[in-house]
């Protein structure tokens, strides 16, 4: 048995366009653990961060069409992560739901903040010093976390209060996405059906 296939709150999926080839794993509930084989080097890093701080697990396969460039295969990862989020949280019975997070990366600091309401909305503050990370394009972490928030029907508000450093700024957007959904995932003993007046999320 895999560590991908322990039992909790997992989902997984496979997506093919005429642009990417996408197979995705997801385990909310896991170690840590993350087996990441994509075409663009600087997501990798910045997922593989994402699954230690959250304590997720997280097996991803992806080609795109990165001779063209990597939005594609960072947009589509987005959307394939933001469904399998959705589908592993289920009806959310007894989730925290909400969380706000603060991570500093040397000089940067970051702030993630998330509901999970199934409302997708999506705010970003961020001016990074640098337009690229190495062949990596700074546009493309809108286009990924954007794309997670909607298909995961998620709040999210990423701040980025300062830095110098594209690199950092960015590594402590990512660490802060993962310990704040790590939080507005878990699950609180208090909380019977859902962490809503309405009785759904």
């Amino acid at each position: 048995m895999s560590s991908f296939e322990a039992k909790g709150r997992t989902s997984s999926i496979s997506r093919k366009t005429s642009e990417t080839d996408i197979s995705l794993q997801f385990n909310v509930d896991g170690t840590g653990i993350s087996d990441l084989q994509t075409d663009v080097p600087f997501l990798n890093h910045m997922l593989d961060l994402f699954t230690k701080h959250g304590q997720f697990d997280l097996h991803v396969r992806a080609d795109g069409d990165i001779e063209i460039d990597d939005h594609h295969t960072v947009e589509d990862i987005g959307i394939c992560l933001g469904q399998v989020l959705r589908e592993a949280l289920g009806d959310k019975k007894g989730i925290k739901r909400y969380a706000s997070v603060f991570v500093p990366m040397d000089e940067a600091l970051a702030q993630v903040v998330i509901d999970l309401s199934n409302r997708p909305h999506f705010e970003y503050r961020a001016e990074y010093p640098s337009q690229q990370v190495g062949t990596f394009q700074t546009e493309l972490v809108h286009e990924f976390l954007w794309k997670l928030a909607l298909e995961a029907r998620m709040t999210l508000h990423v701040i980025v209060h300062y830095g110098q450093n594209t690199h950092h700024m960015i590594e402590a957007v990512f660490k802060a996405l993962g310990r704040a959904l790590d939080e507005a995932t878990s699950i609180d003993p208090r909380v019977t059906g859902v962490p809503s007046t309405k009785g759904v999320l």
